[in-house]
């Protein structure tokens, strides 16, 4: 690499942290309706997490890894499968949004599938989680998954006790289908306490800007603590095989569970550096004859900003 591709590469890396740090310091102006005593609280009770700027340093460095992947995935024509699971307000979110962050919505793209249909309910239980699969090329992050229904379906009663045990027979042969099929198969469990997702719980119902978050479904997980505690314990004995394994991070700390899982998931993968060739701006064409149209006013959007 010659010094002036390492003083563009360090050029690169000191705007997007100046902007990253922008925008981190945007989304805390943004919460002026927050109750600075649960805030307050809350840091009290967690231990100093990483230096914001060492945070948003070691994130571009992984972005730019998951670009290099990225690449090797259209280059290769390979399928992967990433499955985030977890208890609600874990953190599964906010490690997908900075996996997607940068990379083309073309290549990556989450499937966040919404409660079953009428007609989905009649249909084979993996059926509408096979649509959205990976052709070559693509990566599907799926933020809840098949694993409803050992989670939230069972807990809350929407599958009955015959359901669960056949999704517990019939899971681990649909992944090691997958798997034969050439897609890599990635299974994340999001892990927080009792006290976390009851303080998080508490800063969404507290700021009008999140508690879009929390659904009825959200607070009876409070209640059912321990009933989902017993649905995950059983899920992850019964579904943790060799082809698919199951891997916890730890998200009491969003910052470090963010930089542990994306730096964890490139290891799973055996991606490579594909060569590019150098991308050169084209001369612009200019016609004498040419006069741009003046357009209409009321047709732009008024600059208020």
């Amino acid at each position: 690499m010659s010094t002036s591709d390492t003083h563009s590469g360090r050029d690169w890396l000191e705007a997007e942290l100046a902007d990253s740090l922008d925008e981190d310091y945007e989304l805390e102006l943004s919460e002026p309706a927050l109750s600075m005593e649960i805030r307050k609280i809350y840091k009290t009770a967690h231990p100093p997490s990483i230096d914001r700027v060492a945070y948003f340093r070691h994130l571009l460095a992984l972005q730019s890894e998951l670009i290099k992947l990225q690449s090797w995935v259209s280059h290769a024509g390979a399928k992967i499968v990433v499955i985030f699971e977890g208890r609600d307000s874990a953190g599964k979110g906010g490690v997908i949004k900075r996996i997607t962050q940068r990379l083309n919505p073309r290549v990556c793209r989450v499937a966040a599938l919404p409660a079953p249909t009428e007609r989905e309910r009649t249909q084979w239980y993996f059926q509408r989680y096979t649509a959205h699969l990976p052709a070559g090329g693509e990566i599907v992050l799926f933020d809840r998954s098949w694993y409803n229904r050992a989670g939230v379906e069972r807990v809350m009663g929407f599958a009955t006790p015959q359901q669960v045990e056949d999704f517990f027979r019939d899971a681990p042969g649909f992944e090691r289908m997958l798997v034969r099929s050439g897609i890599i198969l990635i299974k994340y469990w999001f892990s927080i306490t009792d006290e976390e997702q009851q303080m998080r719980f508490l800063m969404r119902i507290h700021d009008p800007m999140k508690q879009w978050k929390l659904s009825p479904m959200d607070l009876q997980s409070r209640v059912r603590w321990e009933d989902y505690t017993k649905a995950k314990e059983e899920m992850l004995a019964r579904t943790n095989i060799a082809e698919a394994p199951w891997f916890i991070v730890e998200a009491n700390d969003k910052k470090r569970a963010r930089l542990n899982c994306l730096d964890h998931l490139l290891q799973q993968i055996p991606y490579t550096e594909v060569p590019h060739e150098e991308v050169t701006l084209p001369d612009r064409v200019f016609n004498p004859n040419y006069d741009r149209q003046v357009l209409p006013s009321e047709i732009y959007v008024p600059s208020k900003y």
